[in-house]
């Protein structure tokens, strides 16, 4: 199936552009109730995927025997700014595991924060691996090294902590991944069907605490996301505004090249959306889309306006152009 027509981007009375993409919605007891694109097709969930990642982190006793908090898990799940908000908890998660900076292997980022980036440079000092957006992730995977008592090269796709990450992977989305790609953190990202993933998301969603390890690991993630949305992403990002909105009713995480994740308990669904041309814009219109469509963001609210409508403005601040949801996403409803 050839990729659906979602976003267009108006200029005045001219469609400037347009983003095509895949949609996949599950429902943790109907299954796939709507889907658009190639949703069976092969995606790689990027950092989307970073709720499922930190799974062996709670399932192992790790996050527990090394006295994480709820705030240590979101960062676990976080595609960060690094603001001093989130390169300072990362400097104490590592003290506290008797580690430092070099033990990570992220790899060194400038921080998307503009204070922290401009602090940089007017004390003349450079970025480390702290300040990467995956360090919160990375810190949980020397955590879970440290409980395993395994070797430093933890992003070794046949180290112990990707072996147990690719078995949970293959569990929530019920098939055997066909392979993975390095991340941008040079970890690996695992690949499975945008209606597995969505699948995998429903799964948190429809979790309950003292079922089973499983399900109380996917509550206390998805818990920890919606309580600390700044954590999640930071100032200006989409997955903060976008919780801070919606409260305890959703947590979401974009990934790179244009994939987003939603997962939302009070209806027990997971979604998962893929842009052809890996375009953010385009993801974040049609996340806020849905979500609104599930009645767990006001489509009104001005946050959700800026993301499905906008306006785009120039740099005088004039308003010179619009996004516009086409009917294959507007129309859906739950």
């Amino acid at each position: 199936m050839n990729a659906e027509r979602l976003v267009e981007v108006w200029r005045g009375d001219f469609c400037e552009s347009v983003h095509h993409g895949h949609v996949a919605v599950w429902h943790a007891d109907a299954g796939l109730i709507w889907g658009l694109g190639d949703f069976a097709g092969m995606v790689l969930p990027r950092s989307s995927s970073k709720i499922v990642q930190a799974l062996p982190l709670i399932e192992s006793g790790a996050a527990d025997a090394y006295g994480l908090t709820e705030a240590h898990l979101a960062l676990a799940c976080a595609s960060h700014q690094g603001a001093a908000v989130h390169t300072e908890m990362v400097t104490r998660w590592l003290a506290d595991l008797n580690l430092s900076e070099s033990d990570l292997r992220c790899g060194v980022q400038w921080p998307n924060d503009l204070p922290a980036r401009d602090d940089l440079i007017c004390t003349h000092c450079g970025p480390d691996q702290r300040h990467n957006n995956c360090s919160g992730k990375h810190s949980g995977f020397l955590t879970l090294t440290k409980h395993l008592k395994a070797g430093p090269e933890y992003i070794d796709p046949e180290h112990p902590i990707q072996r147990a990450i690719k078995s949970a992977w293959e569990d929530v989305t019920d098939a055997a991944t066909p392979g993975y790609g390095i991340d941008g953190c040079s970890a690996p990202n695992f690949a499975s069907s945008l209606s597995g993933f969505a699948r995998a998301l429903a799964m948190f969603a429809a979790a309950q605490d003292g079922v089973d390890a499983r399900q109380s690991a996917m509550v206390r993630l998805r818990n920890a996301m919606m309580a600390h949305p700044h954590l999640v992403a930071g100032e200006g990002r989409a997955c903060t505004k976008l919780m801070r909105v919606m409260g305890n009713r959703a947590a979401i995480k974009t990934g790179a090249e244009a994939v987003f994740a939603a997962i939302i308990p009070e209806h027990r669904i997971g979604v998962a959306l893929k842009i052809a041309d890996g375009s953010t814009r385009a993801s974040e219109a049609v996340i806020t889309q849905i979500l609104g469509a599930l009645g767990v963001i006001d489509p009104a609210d001005p946050v959700a306006q800026s993301y499905t409508h906008g306006p785009i403005r120039n740099w005088r601040a004039v308003e010179t152009g619009h996004y516009r949801l086409t009917e294959a996403v507007t129309r859906w409803r739950p």
